[in-house]
């Protein structure tokens, strides 16, 4: 009579199923980390067809309260030509992000692009991919 266990335990240790744990980890946290810039402030922006460059000097925010960014350093709207000015000099064609939020009323987002306008800055209205 054969009264021995048949499922025997191994005393050994299999990795595999470890890695295979460790890179589904690293997919799911690959795949769900928000890539975010680093200069950039946490705003809703419109949405709409097209694509923003990646080529940029500097970008300028403009909050729901109407508050002004220039990259992440908050700006009064009357230093913003001036400050633009001391920013982008001696740039070889400076480019502008206008980041402006959803609501912000489109007088001063209009006001941003006549600055560009008048120095002749190469500017680029953002948005929220569809």
């Amino acid at each position: 009579m054969n009264l021995r266990g048949r499922n025997k335990v191994s005393p050994e240790f299999s990795m595999s199923s470890m890695t295979d744990v460790v890179f589904l980890l690293l997919i799911f946290f690959m795949l769900t980390s928000p890539v975010i810039t680093p200069e950039a402030l946490d705003l809703i922006l419109p949405k709409a067809k097209g694509k923003t460059t990646s080529q940029q000097t500097l970008s300028v925010s403009i909050t729901k309260d109407l508050q002004f960014y220039i990259n992440s350093e908050r700006i009064s709207s009357s230093a913003l030509e001036s400050t633009l000015k001391t920013k982008l000099a001696g740039e070889e064609n400076p480019t502008i992000i206008l980041r402006a939020e959803e609501g912000v009323p489109i007088e001063k987002a209009v006001n941003v692009m006549d600055i560009a306008n008048r120095n002749s800055y190469k500017i680029v209205l953002a948005v929220k991919p569809e």
